[in-house]
């Protein structure tokens, strides 16, 4: 367990899921969580929940912790930053999962230098996410193992040494359950409109797409390899693959999650970049 205080700054989706983790994993008591959130009514909601410690403010809660956690919005956080400034003890981990929020910019604007960001994804709300982090160079081995510990509880945890790595994995495993989701309600309309009752559908759509994972994970072969196998000549699937390819599948996906990572990059710059080429990004920027 860890005997540290964990403050949440901001109380959503993302910061509940930490919460419910670290307390069903024992990695922390109740009492040694805190929650700030300028909506009283949610932070009440957690403290029901969960036994945490409720704040409709951000200083006094962040003054008392071990570690802060940076849970609120993009376009939230310059305000965040400037509120907080100096409040943040010197022994304390700054945890960031802002998206686009980098190391420098949170640490000139808290005035502290010990800084993790991170990214996971939504699935970390049933534990079974992945995050990607990196420390700042002055974060210790003890805080580091602190940090790998509470991003654990969101599932697994991949350690990196380029902040690049951090807009790439916003764009590819951040985003990528709004890709896995859109790809599951096209597969299910589909079915529904070849006449399966919705429920039906549903029920196909998603153990097909679960034992799938769950058998390239078994089997540990490449993805092209297990197409492969049941793609038969002349077949069923040879001829949905080769309509998917004519439509631009691939292409598609990747342009969407260039677009994403374009995205992460324009919000920790504070700025719109104009990337050349077309709306749905085809070209790199410099």
């Amino acid at each position: 367990m860890l005997d540290k205080k964990i403050t949440f700054i901001g109380s959503g989706a993302m910061a509940e899921a930490m919460i419910g983790g670290l307390l069903r994993q024992n990695l922390a008591e109740a009492k040694n969580l805190l929650a700030a959130d300028v909506r009283e009514k949610r932070v009440q909601e957690l403290h029901e929940k969960y036994g945490i410690q409720p704040f409709t403010e951000n200083k006094l809660p962040a003054s008392q912790a071990d570690v802060v956690v940076l849970s609120v919005k993009p376009q939230q956080m310059n305000d965040v930053l400037a509120g907080l400034k100096g409040s943040i003890p010197n022994h304390a981990l700054v945890l960031s999962i802002v998206a686009g929020a980098k190391i420098e910019k949170i640490s000139k604007g808290l005035q502290h230098a010990a800084v993790v960001r991170s990214m996971p994804n939504t699935p970390a709300q049933i534990s079974e996410g992945i995050t990607v982090w990196m420390p700042s160079s002055e974060v210790n081995a003890d805080q580091q193992k602190v940090a790998a510990t509470i991003l654990g509880a969101f599932g697994e945890e991949i350690l990196v040494d380029n902040e690049n790595y951090l807009d790439m994995a916003t764009a590819l495993s951040g985003t990528g359950p709004a890709y896995v989701y859109i790809f599951m309600e096209a597969l299910i309309d589909a079915g529904v409109h070849m006449g399966f009752p919705r429920h039906i559908s549903e029920k196909l759509v998603t153990q097909t797409i679960s034992g799938s994972v769950n058998y390239y994970r078994h089997s540990e072969r490449h993805p092209a390899t297990l197409r492969n196998q049941v793609t038969s000549p002349g077949g069923t699937s040879a001829e949905a693959l080769y309509f998917l390819e004519k439509a631009g599948f691939r292409t598609a996906i990747s342009r969407a999650v260039w677009a994403a990572y374009q995205r992460s990059v324009e919000l920790g710059n504070e700025k719109t970049v104009h990337i050349p080429g077309d709306k749905l990004g085809d070209t790199k920027p410099d």
